[in-house]
Order: C-alpha cells, then sequence, then structure tokens
C-alpha cells in the first residue's frame, strides 16, 4: 500500500487580510479619479499657454527676430495672464494674511472680494450641474435646466413680494420653496411626457426653454408682476425678509453657497445612500434588468425630472433673492446650459459638480480683472473652458499624452450607455 501524502495545511486567511486589499484598491480608483481631471486640467492651460503666445503678434514678431528674447517674454505674458487670471478669482492670500494680522477688517473684505465673485457664479452652476447630474443617472438627458431655473425665478420672486409682513426665518424659506416649486414643475412635464409615451426628453426640454422665456416676457407684463409705474418688463421688488443674507457685509457671496453645499450633499445621499436612488441609478443602467426586478421606470422617471427641475429652480430662487432681488428678461447668462458641461466635467457625481462650479466659476469671475491687468481677450477664458471640456470628454487622449495605461475593467462594466435609453 503508498504512503498516503501528508496533508497540506491551507494558510488562514484572516478577515483583515481580505480587507485591506479592497481598501487599497478603493484608494487607487480614487487617485485615478483624481488625476485624470487634473491632468486634463493642467493640458488645458498648456494649451491655453500656447494660444495666448501665438495671439499676440508683438510676441511672434520677436520670435523671428530674436528667439531667446521671446521666450522670457512669451512666459512673462502667460505668467501675467494666468497670475491675473488667479488673482482676479481668488485674490491675494498674502494681502489676506496682512489684513487678518492687523485686523483691517475693511483690508479682509477687499482681499476676499474676488473669492465673493467666484462664488457668486459657482452657486447657480452647482444648482443646474446638480439638476443635469441626478438625471443622467436614470438615463435622462436635462437640457431644459435653464427653462427650468427660468420659472423657480418667477415663482420665487412672486413668493419674495406677494407676502408682506413675514419674518424672514419663514418668508425666505417660503420663497426658496416656491423656487423649488416652480422648477420641479417644469420639470414634472418632460418626465410625463417621457414616462407616458416616450417623448424623447432632449426634444422636449429644448423646446420647453423657448416656452419658458416667453412665459416670463408675458408675466412681467402682467399687473401681478410687473413694477408700478413702469412699462418695462420688470417684476416687484421683493420684501427684505425674503432676500438671502450675504456671508459677509461688504460682499456679493450669500448664504446661497451654503445651500447649495447642502442640495450637493442630498444628492449624494439620495443617490449612494437611499433606496431610491439605488433604484434611480438601476433604471439608468438597466432599465429592462429594473423592469423584471419590480422596480417602476415610469415613476423613476417623473419623479427624477421633478427633482432635477427642483434643483435648476433653486439655481433661479439663488440668483434672484441672492442678488438684485427682481425679475426681468435674460437675467441668467446661460446657468442652465453651463450645468450641462458642469455635470459632465465633474463625472455626475456631486462632489465633482461641486469642483466643476467652482472652476467654471472661478474663470468666469477672474475673465474681466485678468482682461483689464494685461489686455488679454476675455475669449481666452472661453477657449480654456473649450479646452477643459475637450479634455475631460477624452480621457483616451489624456492617457495617451502622459502615457498612463488604461484601468481594465470587465464584465458590465465595460459597455457604455446612451443618452435617454
Amino acid at each position: 500500500m503508498p504512503p498516503v501524502p501528508p496533508l497540506r495545511r491551507r494558510p488562514v486567511r484572516l478577515m483583515a487580510d481580505t480587507v485591506a486589499p479592497r481598501s487599497s484598491s478603493r484608494v487607487l480608483a480614487a487617485l485615478r479619479g483624481v488625476v485624470l481631471p487634473l491632468l486634463a486640467l493642467l493640458t488645458a492651460f498648456v494649451v491655453g499657454a500656447f494660444i495666448i503666445v501665438l495671439t499676440d503678434f508683438e510676441l511672434l514678431g520677436m520670435w523671428g527676430s530674436d528667439p531667446l528674447a521671446a521666450i522670457g517674454a512669451s512666459w512673462s505674458a502667460v505668467a501675467s495672464t494666468y497670475g491675473a487670471l488667479l488673482g482676479g478669482s481668488i485674490g491675494d492670500p498674502g494681502q489676506l494674511l496682512g489684513a487678518l494680522f492687523s485686523l483691517d477688517w475693511e483690508g479682509v473684505r477687499r482681499a476676499l472680494g474676488p473669492l465673493s465673485e467666484t462664488i457668486i457664479s459657482a452657486t447657480p452652476l452647482i444648482f443646474t450641474g446638480l439638476s443635469v447630474a441626478l438625471a443622467f443617472r436614470v438615463g435622462l438627458f436635462n437640457i431644459g435646466a435653464e427653462g427650468q431655473l427660468y420659472l423657480g425665478s418667477l415663482f420665487a420672486v412672486i413668493a419674495g413680494f406677494a407676502f408682506v409682513g413675514l419674518p424672514w426665518f419663514i418668508h425666505l424659506p417660503i420663497a426658496i420653496a416656491a423656487g423649488f416649486l416652480g422648477g420641479a414643475l417644469w420639470g414634472f412635464i418632460p418626465g410625463l411626457l417621457k414616462a407616458r409615451t416616450g417623448a424623447h426628453e432632449v426634444i422636449v426640454t429644448i423646446m420647453l426653454n423657448f416656452v419658458a422665456y416667453n412665459l416670463i416676457n408675458w408675466a412681467l407684463k402682467t399687473d401681478l408682476v410687473q413694477r408700478e409705474g413702469r412699462s418695462d418688463p420688470i417684476s416687484k421688488i421683493v420684501e427684505p425678509s425674503a432676500v438671502i443674507p450675504p456671508l459677509l457685509s461688504g460682499l456679493r457671496a450669500h448664504w446661497g453657497i451654503v445651500l447649495a453645499l447642502l442640495a450637493a450633499l442630498a444628492v449624494w445621499w439620495l443617490l449612494f445612500r437611499s433606496t431610491k436612488g439605488f433604484e434611480f441609478r438601476a433604471v439608468g443602467f438597466n432599465p429592462r434588468a429594473a423592469r423584471y426586478a419590480g422596480m417602476s421606470i415610469s415613476w423613476s422617471t417623473v419623479l427624477s425630472m421633478v427633482t432635477a427641475g427642483g434643483l435648476a429652480g433653486l439655481a433661479g430662487a439663488a440668483v434672484i433673492l441672492g442678488g438684485s432681488g427682481t425679475l426681468s428678461p435674460g437675467f441668467s447668462p446661460g446657468y442652465g446650459f453651463d450645468g450641462i458641461v458642469v455635470a459632465l466635467v465633474g463625472a455626475t457625481k456631486p462632489a465633482g459638480v461641486v469642483a466643476a462650479a467652482f472652476l467654471f466659476g472661478a474663470l468666469r469671475a477672474g475673465a474681466t480683472p485678468m482682461q483689464a491687468a494685461t489686455g488679454t481677450p476675455i475669449d481666452i477664458v472661453v477657449v480654456i473652458q473649450a479646452l477643459v471640456i475637450m479634455f475631460m470628454a477624452a480621457p483616451a487622449l489624456v492617457r495617451a499624452i502622459y502615457r498612463i495605461r488604461a484601468e481594465q475593467r470587465v464584465g458590465a462594466e465595460g459597455f457604455a450607455k446612451g443618452w435617454g435609453s
């Protein structure tokens, strides 16, 4: 009888051995998610630097006559342009610290002025970016954030001047809730049409934008909304009790940014920590499987568009209640459409949306001071924004430039999903 081979003892795998690789893989995945956007941003600014040099005919002439001097002059031009852009968006940290140490509160306000303008620009972009991102997670492409923003502003301004004599802690929440209601109502229409008839949300929301523009123009000519003694389309002024107070006296930045950050936190919890958010993401990833699992596709579609519309409506309320306190045509420079870009650059994640909103808010706020300080055309900021979008939308190009190996994906994660499918 042959001898029985000895039994091999299997090594005992402790729980820490299984948890550590998972935690390290999560850290690596998070780093990958940060590195590519940062490299895309860096590439956009590098290409923008070449554009700054190529559009300066004096520098081009120096390259032909004295290349060595042209190198220094080009570097100086790019550094001064980007320095002015940065200073116009966040200010001078040295000036701020000096004012704080000397207890010069007027100097502190002046030093925080550029950052205040960035916050003003970023606040509505966070709301509209969250609106587009939430709908996108359900497989819907919400192009109507601009129209929903307009309806939210109309409802907010009416609630702002219609209630008189209320304390601010009652009146202000009513006006903000009215803004959410107006946007939600405008988001309900394409959501219902999509759920009931299959009408494509892209077409419906685009058309509703034009309806919203003309509805605002009509409302501003009615006795209910139009300011007394005025013939031009402008609304009555909201009561002081419905005005969003500033973060710091003398600055334009207001507490709407806190509301926007809370909205981002709420959207994150809804999408990634709640049962309804799981249904949203399941419907967006695979509607057939979600229906087979007993989830209502129609209900998820309507509810997501209502919530997305309400978020865009909050953007309109923040602009009106935290700004001039009155409504007029064309008050939005395109926050709703910029929200589409913010959502896509932020990878439709709430944290990414907040970061992208501050990025584009900083570019918008620093453009005018940059032009005033250096004479660089303000259009260079638009070019940089376009380059950021291009490189963010083409991660394979960024990987090829910096020779980064693409992450291997297997299974269902490797499939892409179309808009509104």
